[in-house]
């Protein structure tokens, strides 16, 4: 959630504390100028008892904060942080900050004047700024609603931190899922522009890359199956990761869906048009499967997994039903099994495409709509390019519109566009 471009930073300052005193002296909210983002972060503060007052509390010592975050997940994203936003901070006097998922700040870089400035309202590695904590900031109020977040001047539900503006984006585990923290980037009112929360927003999609890219951590004793984009999908456990067959990826597709475990007939039914395989065919398939993965990971009576599977699909719808849709846009590689045409595959894959377009139209973000109308899964995608042809930037728009009247005329004038 951004500020809206063109807002007189000055006298939005003004009307904004005046909205935070009758606020916090129990006068409540009047509405104007206070967005609903705020006003409802500012209430979740109160309910929390945070003291308009106070300051963040130090959750990590000096002599734990070192082995704490070099075990932490984003350690590893940290040199695309850095190398992304470290001459942006220094040169615009900003700070970069990075928390984990409990609000606690973990690295805190940048200006060294800024540096000593943040210090006066503990703002340091090691403090705590989760919104039950600190109240209404950029990096806690982006991990209670996990979505980006900008906050500006008396948006803050705290008066000492209420000279600064800040800008946050969640960073989700891209094997899991999982919250894993925050970026934030933080400093003065020019920072009050919609482009310093798309900035965030695209680093943490390029820290998410880099943790995709690093692989999962070691030890992890999950599988893990990858599904989205590829007609055979890739199962990796046990330190190995073994290449599936269409019809043993639809199998597995299906019981990572279904953990509490699927009857022969279910999957037969799931997996077939009526009456194309008999029952023994169907058991010929799982025992071949068994065979790959071992007898300990594929149970029978119900058919089910032994072992917990975080799946790529799983994690987008994840990240989609908690409003993560940035998040979810950037773990989703494509349609899920894109050549299977079993049953409930199927109707897997249009729920999760269908949501995710209907999630994008809704939030009309130019950048997301680009996303997906620029990829192989959404070239023809009629809604989205329509949507994307009304948000675009100007120096955008004319190519866009000529992609829609060339759709237009391929698909037939006013015909809705087939999603993936």
């Amino acid at each position: 959630m951004a500020l809206e471009q063109g807002a007189d930073p000055v006298a939005r300052a003004g009307a904004l504390r005046r909205a935070h005193e009758a606020f916090t002296s129990g006068g409540g909210l009047q509405g104007p100028p206070v967005r609903a983002l705020v006003a409802e972060s500012w209430r979740r503060s109160a309910r929390a008892r945070v003291s308009p007052d106070g300051a963040a509390c130090m959750d990590l010592g000096e002599d734990e904060l070192g082995a704490y975050r070099g075990g932490h997940p984003l350690a590893a994203a940290m040199p695309v942080i850095r190398e992304l936003m470290g001459a942006y901070a220094t040169d615009g006097e900003h700070l970069v900050a990075v928390c984990d998922a409990y609000g606690r700040l973990l690295w805190v870089e940048g200006h060294a004047g800024t540096l000593r400035r943040a210090e006066r309202m503990n703002f340091v590695a090691g403090a705590r700024w989760a919104e039950t904590a600190a109240g209404t900031n950029a990096p806690g109020t982006a991990l209670a609603v996990d979505r980006p977040v900008q906050v500006f001047a008396a948006e803050h539900f705290r008066r000492p931190v209420q000279a600064w503006t800040c800008a946050a984006a969640p960073v989700h585990d891209p094997h899991t899922g999982h919250l894993l923290g925050a970026v934030d980037i933080t400093g003065g009112d020019r920072l009050a522009h919609p482009h310093s929360l798309a900035f965030v927003q695209a680093v943490a999609r390029a820290a998410e890359s880099q943790l995709a890219l690093a692989g999962p951590p070691a030890g992890d004793e999950r599988a893990r199956l990858s599904a989205l984009g590829r007609d055979e999908a890739l199962w990796a456990a046990g330190g190995r990761t073994v290449r599936l067959s269409r019809r043993h990826s639809e199998i597995l597709v299906l019981l990572a869906r279904h953990p509490e475990g699927l009857s022969g007939d279910e999957l037969l039914v799931a997996l077939y048009e009526e009456g194309a395989v008999t029952p023994v065919t169907l058991r010929a398939e799982l025992s071949r499967l068994r065979a790959l993965l071992g007898p300990a990971v594929l149970r029978s009576r119900p058919y089910r997994l032994a072992v917990p599977v975080d799946a790529d699909f799983g994690a987008v719808g994840r990240r989609l039903a908690s409003g993560a849709l940035t998040a979810a846009l950037s773990g989703y590689a494509g349609p899920l099994l894109p050549g299977s045409g079993a049953p409930a595959v199927v109707r897997l894959r249009r729920r999760l495409a269908d949501q995710l377009r209907a999630a994008l139209i809704a939030r009309g973000d130019a950048g997301l709509l680009a996303d997906w109308a620029y990829s192989p899964w959404g070239e023809d995608d009629l809604e989205v390019w329509r949507a994307l042809a009304t948000r675009a930037p100007a120096g955008e728009r004319a190519a866009v519109r000529a992609r829609l009247r060339a759709l237009d005329t391929e698909l037939g004038a006013g015909g809705g566009g087939a999603g993936p």
